[in-house]
């Protein structure tokens, strides 16, 4: 059978690396938010499949038998599309997401649905540090009276949207004793994060519970009703019975 991988994750590198290794008819699709993103063993497809009618079109022509999707757990929009078309075409699908991050004794969270909620817990003049990606930054645009640090894996294309932000470049992993160098020489005073679970990503939690620094933590968005596993040992048995 043709499988298809939507790529993204980490568990997703690891997946493809297994199938490859089982010599399965695989494809992997990545969407592009990383200019330069790490080999896949498997063919790989970069830029997205043209909206919904290009997705379902692609799934036909490929004759693709099963989609497992191994997106990033805020990846929403991608998710909620993947589940519906397979749905309409009648083809497995499996969502493989990795459980969510819980805090742990020493952490300080306060948990938000959407980025804007962040602005009324920054007081002024406080230093907020967004591990959270650029492409959602637009939606903090409503903290105006602090300082902003966005962390990104690639380069700026343009100047930060912001007058009162800067980006930082840097490619994980991130050590939590560099998280905590890191953190303290930027003074900041709240963390905020996607709840995107794993253990490689937590470091800047540790860090901040170390150094007693409050976390506002976005939740995940809805899922969609879909089968689903939170490993990728799960997800291998599950292509396995296909």
């Amino acid at each position: 059978m043709t499988l298809l991988i939507l790529a993204g994750s980490g568990e997703a590198k690891t997946l493809v690396r297994a199938v490859a290794a089982a010599g399965l008819d695989a494809v992997a699709s990545l969407a592009g938010a990383t200019r330069t993103p790490a080999k896949l063993d498997v063919p790989t497809r970069t830029g997205g499949f043209g909206g919904e009618d290009g997705f379902r079109g692609y799934l036909q022509s490929a004759n693709v038998k099963a989609v497992v999707d191994a997106t990033h757990p805020f990846a929403h929009r991608i998710t909620d599309r993947t589940a519906r078309v397979c749905r309409d075409l009648a083809l497995p699908y499996l969502q493989v997401l990795r459980p969510q991050w819980e805090p742990e004794d020493g952490d300080t969270w306060t948990f938000i649905d959407r980025e804007e909620e962040a602005a009324p817990f920054v007081r002024p003049g406080q230093t907020v540090f967004l591990g959270t990606g650029r492409q959602t930054l637009r939606r903090f645009a409503n903290l105006t009276d602090c300082r902003i640090i966005c962390r990104q894996i690639d380069p700026p294309t343009g100047p930060f949207p912001f007058p009162n932000g800067q980006f930082l470049v840097g490619r994980p992993p991130f050590p939590v004793a560099e998280e905590e160098a890191l953190f303290k020489d930027l003074s900041v005073d709240w963390l905020i994060v996607k709840n995107a679970g794993g253990a490689p990503s937590r470091t800047k939690l540790i860090a901040a519970r170390r150094l007693g620094i409050p976390v506002l933590m976005i939740n995940r968005p809805p899922m969609p009703d879909a089968d689903r596993v939170q490993t990728v040992e799960a997800a291998l048995d599950w292509i396995a019975r296909r």
